[in-house]
Parts: C-alpha cells; sequence; structure tokens
C-alpha cells in the first residue's frame, strides 16, 4: 500500500479515536440529572465539565510531549485507556461516593487520559498531510465533534435516559420558576428514584467499556509516516519543515498569540456546549428530552466546522478565517439573546456557534504547523491546547453562575457577544514567525 493510501486509513483510525474521546461534549444532557438526582447546584454539576475540559488540556500537553519521543500509538492506547476507565469508575462510585468522586474519575482521570489521546492523533496527521494541513488536522479533529453527535443520538434515545429526563427537566423548571418569583422551593416534590439515577450511571460504566475497546483497537493503527514517505506537495516536491522547537516557541510572542485565539474561541462555544441542551429547553421552552435530542443532532455542526473551517483556512489564510469566525458567533450571540426565534432560530443560532467553534481547532494545528513547523509539534500543540483547559474553566463557570444566580442563562450571552467582537481585531496583530532553515521532519 502506498503512502498516500496509508495516510487516509490513519486519518480514519484518529476519526475513531476522535469519536470516543469527543462524546465529554455530550455532558449538557446529563446535567439536569445530576441536579435533579443528587440535588447539586448548577455549579457543582457543572464542575465536573470545567474540570474535564481543564484537564484535557492538560493531558495533552503531557500527551504532546510524550508522543514526539514514543510515536502516537501508545500514547493514544494509554489515553483511551484512562479516558473509558475514567467514565466508568464515575458510573460504578458516583452514586454512592457523591460528586468529589465524579470530579477525581469523570473530570481528572478520565479527561487526562482524553486529552492525550486527542492530541496525538491531531499532530500525527499534520504529518502525513503537509501539502493540505488544514483538511488533514480538520478531517481528523472532525471526529472529535462527531463523538457528540453519535453519543447524544444513541442516549436520548434510551428508555432509562428517558426515565430520568423528564422529570428532571420538571425539578429544573421548578427550581427556576421559583428563584425567579422569590418563592421557596421544595425539591421533595420532584425527586429522582434511586433507579431512575442508576440507570443513567449505568449508561456512563458500559460507555467506558467501549471506549476502552473501540478507541484501543483503533489506536493500534496509529504511527507516524517515514520522512521518506512524506506526502509531495501539488508541484511534485516533498514540503520542508523549519520547525522550532518548545524551548525556542516559548520566547516568541506568536505562541501566546495563538493561544489567546483558541482561548477566547472556546471560552464562547464552550459556554454554550456545558449547558447546550437546557439553555437550548430554556430559549425555546423544549421538554428536556426533546432539546437533548435536538441538541444532539445540532452537535454535528461541531464537527462539519473542523472540517470546513479548516478546509477554507487553507484559501484565505488562518488569520482571516479566525476574524470571521468571532464576528459570525459575536452575531450569533447577539441575536440569541435578544431575538430568540423559537425551535428552528434558536438551533439555527447554536449551530453557527457550534460550526465556528469546531472550526477553532480544525483551523488551529494548521496554524501552529505554518508558524512552528511540525518536528516538535506534538509538544508545542499541546502547550497551545492548555488555552482549551483554561477556557473550559472559565466559560462553563460564567454559565452556571449566571444561572443559579438569576435562573437563566440568558444574562451571559451579550457579554460574550462584545468579547467576541473585541476579539475579532485580534489575528492581524498575530504575525508568523521569520523562517529558519528548512530540516527534515
Amino acid at each position: 500500500m502506498s503512502a498516500i493510501q496509508n495516510r487516509w486509513v490513519i486519518a480514519f483510525a484518529g476519526i475513531v479515536v476522535m469519536l470516543c474521546v469527543g462524546t465529554v461534549y455530550s455532558w449538557s444532557i446529563f446535567t439536569n440529572v445530576f441536579v435533579a438526582g443528587f440535588k447539586w447546584s448548577t455549579q457543582e454539576t457543572t464542575l465536573a465539565f470545567e474540570l474535564a475540559i481543564f484537564f484535557l488540556g492538560l493531558g495533552a500537553f503531557f500527551g504532546g510531549r510524550w508522543q514526539d519521543r514514543v510515536g502516537p500509538r501508545t500514547v493514544t492506547i494509554v489515553g483511551v485507556i484512562l479516558w473509558g476507565a475514567g467514565v466508568m469508575f464515575a458510573g460504578l462510585g458516583t452514586f454512592g461516593l457523591g460528586k468529589i468522586w465524579l470530579y477525581a474519575t469523570y473530570g481528572v482521570l478520565g479527561a487526562f487520559g482524553g486529552g492525550m489521546a486527542y492530541v496525538t492523533p491531531v499532530t500525527m496527521v499534520t504529518k502525513w498531510f503537509p501539502d493540505r494541513r488544514g483538511l488533514g488536522s480538520g478531517m481528523v479533529v472532525m471526529g472529535f465533534g462527531l463523538g457528540a453527535f453519535v453519543y447524544n443520538q444513541i442516549v436520548s434515545r434510551l428508555g432509562i435516559y428517558k426515565a430520568a429526563a423528564k422529570p428532571a427537566g420538571a425539578y429544573v423548571k421548578a427550581k427556576a420558576e421559583a428563584l425567579k418569583a422569590g418563592t421557596l422551593f421544595d425539591p421533595s416534590q420532584y425527586a429522582l428514584t434511586a433507579d431512575q439515577v442508576h440507570g443513567v450511571l449505568t449508561i456512563f460504566t458500559i460507555s467506558g467499556l467501549v471506549f476502552i475497546i473501540v478507541g484501543g483497537l483503533a489506536a493500534l493503527v496509529l504511527r507516524n509516516p517515514d520522512t521518506a514517505a512524506a506526502p509531495a506537495s501539488a508541484s511534485g516536491a516533498t514540503i520542508a519543515n523549519a520547525s522550532f522547537t518548545l524551548g525556542e516557541a516559548l520566547r516568541m510572542p506568536q505562541l501566546y498569540g495563538l493561544w489567546l485565539l483558541l482561548f477566547l474561541n472556546v471560552t464562547a462555544g464552550i459556554l454554550i456546549i456545558s449547558n447546550a441542551a437546557p439553555i437550548y429547553s430554556e430559549l425555546t421552552g423544549a421538554a428536556p428530552a426533546v432539546a437533548a435530542q435536538i441538541y444532539g443532532g445540532l452537535a454535528i455542526f461541531n464537527a462539519l466546522g473542523r472540517f470546513f473551517w479548516g478546509t477554507v483556512s487553507d484559501r484565505i489564510g488562518r488569520n482571516l478565517t479566525y476574524t470571521i469566525m468571532y464576528l459570525i458567533q459575536a452575531l450569533a450571540f447577539f441575536f440569541m439573546a435578544k431575538v430568540g426565534g423559537g425551535l428552528v432560530g434558536v438551533g439555527i443560532l447554536i449551530a453557527i456557534v457550534l460550526l465556528c467553534y469546531g472550526g477553532g481547532f480544525g483551523v488551529m494545528p494548521s496554524f501552529n504547523a505554518d508558524y512552528f513547523g511540525t518536528k516538535y509539534m506534538g509538544e508545542i500543540y499541546g502547550f497551545i491546547l492548555t488555552a482549551w483547559g483554561v477556557a473550559g474553566l472559565v466559560g462553563p463557570f460564567i454559565a452556571a453562575r449566571v444561572k443559579d444566580a438569576t435562573g437563566s442563562y440568558a444574562g451571559a450571552l451579550i457579554p460574550v457577544a462584545v468579547m467576541l467582537l473585541i476579539a475579532s481585531v485580534i489575528p492581524f496583530f498575530v504575525k508568523k514567525p521569520p523562517a529558519r532553515p528548512a530540516e527534515s521532519v
């Protein structure tokens, strides 16, 4: 099999790994169940997701540095096992051990492994597609966005999920109405049964086992290309890489510029993703189970954005692509807060946010490779992905804090729109560093 054929097989294996880890973006379909089942606040529940995104970023940094030394296969296998184990342990122990156990298993152990499994296929594929980096990286990270789409479609149709989602939605709605009216809320009227909570936790247990098996098998296929096998450009010449080390990159303002671009994009998008189903239900009045299914469909835009904007950036440039994504999202957040638009209108606006959120991850690997090369991309891109982790704390925290304080998520939307509008000028100041002599990958 030729190198040009091999790279498509390896990219597909990377997509499968991403599908497993990308299910972390399905968290919001469980938010109401944890709030009602354990009588936690939105902030306490969302903290599990905040921690997960933070430790995904840290895991990506660690995994990126490790894979530069041992290759993508070993790092991905370990990462997938940790991710699956964290999800599985969360399902097995949260009912008896509470939120600290959930934070430790799902939010720390599992997510750290998920970050390791995320960074390796991304950095690997840029080496297999040096001639079409936006296409290659966008295609692989698209799998991460598809993870939530596929998982949501499956989970939202399960009987054990539906049995808990409906009363959980009634609990959250009654609590919000009581807060707005200034009246006392009696949680006992809407409490979930132990069987309903156990049913949802069983989904976690089974899911973790599936992630280990499916993701682990796909990880066995991953490998870096031989230098001699690197695909040629359209002109027939092999593309050389002028690669900076992490130490060199840390002394360049461009590294922190890329970090900031990703941080701002993630902060905006993950504010929605962390509580997407409840936000959609609140803005449209849709039943929680219906909102979960609709968001499950909308999640595909997170995946499509990674491929679409990654490919677009190959044509118009990475900087302009980021500016356009910021401006589009600013409009979406503004209209979401001021206009709404019913089931269809809000759905379109959330889809736009997800499309651009995914686009940030579809473009950034190529941005990284263009600026710093691919030889040390694992550790450099791993560092940039810590922006994902920090934003994973900030965005969901804002959403949950506003919800707990006001009974509504709407108050968080306009500030984000303003932030994105201001951010749209930043890409023009992040210039490519001076070139250095070409070297082999």
